[in-house]
């Protein structure tokens, strides 16, 4: 059977989507459309190039993710290189090796821009413009910042949703459009879990399942905020613990498979390989266990016929606004 899938963003957590990916494609699930932010983005645009289940479980065993918080210039300055790089940068670290490993990783299949795709409307990535204030859907709205859709490279468009605010510089975008550079982060701050990116007024024809994360509760030590940057780092911090705790209603949660993370956080890019295998085994049986309940036609009956497709439809609209 068919399937969209919609991949929250979750930092390092991204593997726990391979481990369900695994376990949907050994039922004989194959990808229509699929749509993600941050990590989410990531796992999306590798299935739209092709990639399969296998491929990407050597991808992210392989993967060495100290080289994703590669130090700038400014962090190698001993004691305040963090402090100098956050305040003159806007960030802590670089995200250009996202960019260039991705797009090493999509060549491979042959993949570039938007328009390789079969399909460019197959893949969705959510980034957040604010400079002006929005939600970025990539492709629909490059021509809203003058580009074609067709020819923006898909490495481009994962980068700026996978830009976490205070780890990461932020990407400074300068467009035909306007005379200012825009300025984009990670998705996730204004939709980490878009499950309602395909839906639309008909009813459909094949499943959208979204993949979230849920992360055991941890009473932390609170904080004492002396100085900005340990202010914005709890800002962040709370925002993406917001995103875990959030509550889904039950339309959405029919068709969610929630995965397990343990205390893992999204930040955690010091993995060991226990950790790895252990996200990736919390996926699949995530997946697993999700798949003994599921049953299409009554999704469908229950949420998605008549009057009950439109009213969906509308609150997406009203999400996407």
């Amino acid at each position: 059977m068919k399937i969209d899938g919609v991949f929250e963003g979750g930092g390092v957590r991204g593997i726990a989507h391979v481990g369900a990916i695994c376990a949907l494609e050994k039922q004989g699930y194959k990808w229509e459309r699929v749509a993600g932010t941050s990590a989410g983005a990531i796992i999306a645009a590798l299935l739209a190039a092709g990639y399969s289940c296998t491929e990407l479980k050597g991808i992210i065993n392989n993967i060495d993710y100290h080289q994703f918080i590669k130090k700038t210039l400014l962090d190698k300055i001993p004691f305040i290189g963090k402090g100098l790089s956050a305040w003159t940068k806007l960030g802590i670290y670089s995200n250009d090796f996202l960019e260039t490993w991705l797009e090493d990783i999509l060549h491979k299949k042959g993949i570039h821009h938007f328009g390789d795709l079969s399909n460019p409307q197959n893949l969705k990535i959510i980034a957040s413009d604010i400079s002006n204030g929005k939600m970025v859907i990539f492709p629909d709205d490059l021509p809203k910042y003058g580009f074609k859709s067709h020819n923006f490279s898909i490495a481009k468009a994962v980068k700026m949703s996978s830009t976490i605010p205070f780890y990461f510089e932020p990407i400074k975008w300068k467009t035909p459009k306007w005379k200012q550079p825009c300025y984009m982060v990670d998705g996730g701050i204004l939709s980490n879990y878009p499950i309602w990116i395909f839906d639309s007024p008909a009813i459909p024809h094949w499943p959208t399942f979204g993949f979230h994360f849920v992360r055991d509760e941890i009473q932390a030590e609170p904080v004492p905020y002396t100085e900005p940057i340990s202010m914005f780092k709890g800002l962040f911090k709370t925002m993406m613990q917001a995103h875990d705790l959030r509550h889904l209603d039950k339309e959405t949660k029919a068709r969610t498979i929630t995965i397990p993370t343990g205390t893992i956080t999204s930040t955690k890019f010091q993995l060991t390989t226990a950790e790895k295998e252990w996200l990736y085994e919390s996926g699949f049986h995530a997946a697993e266990k999700f798949l003994q309940s599921w049953n299409f036609k009554r999704y469908v009956n229950q949420y998605r016929n008549g009057n009950q497709v439109r009213k969906t439809y509308q609150q997406s609209q009203n999400l996407d606004a």
